[in-house]
């Protein structure tokens, strides 16, 4: 096969409707539009949205509330998942990233107190949830907001 011999596959190429050309081609006069109505005019496209005059979903829909753009979310670690570290570790927010508790630091990190702590640690993070704060000192570690 030669270059010069190269023709699309049957069917691939389809030729362009000429409308308005004539009422033997099918589509004259009215150009394939039909007679009156919206979609006759030129512009005259309904919205994605419109539901012919029937109150549209989104709108009979109720809103609630609002989302707050400066709302800082923290990554969360329980007081049970530190007990992975050696007594006396100082565990940092890189430290937590490092070893793979923390993915994703977003706006800081919080301890919570779900579950139980074993080991003396010195914890620095942004928060600190009350019953975390009881937890690493119960155990005689500290705890400090970075």
């Amino acid at each position: 096969m030669k270059l010069h011999e190269l023709k699309p596959v049957e069917g691939a190429r389809n030729k362009r409707n000429r409308v308005g050309r004539g009422m033997s081609s099918g589509n004259g006069k009215t150009s394939g539009r039909g007679h009156d109505g919206q979609k006759s005019r030129s512009g005259g496209k309904v919205g994605l949205t419109f539901e012919g005059g029937q109150l549209p979903l989104f709108r009979s829909i109720p809103k609630r509330g609002f989302t707050n753009v400066n709302r800082k979310e923290y990554a969360i670690v329980n007081v049970s998942a530190l007990n992975r570290f050696d007594n006396g570790t100082e565990v940092t927010p890189e430290l937590l990233v490092e070893t793979g508790l923390v993915k994703n630091e977003k706006a800081g990190i919080k301890i919570l107190g779900t579950g139980s702590l074993e080991k003396k640690l010195t914890v620095k993070a942004h928060k600190f949830s009350g019953s975390a704060k009881e937890a690493i000192e119960q155990q005689g570690g500290t705890h400090e907001v970075i």
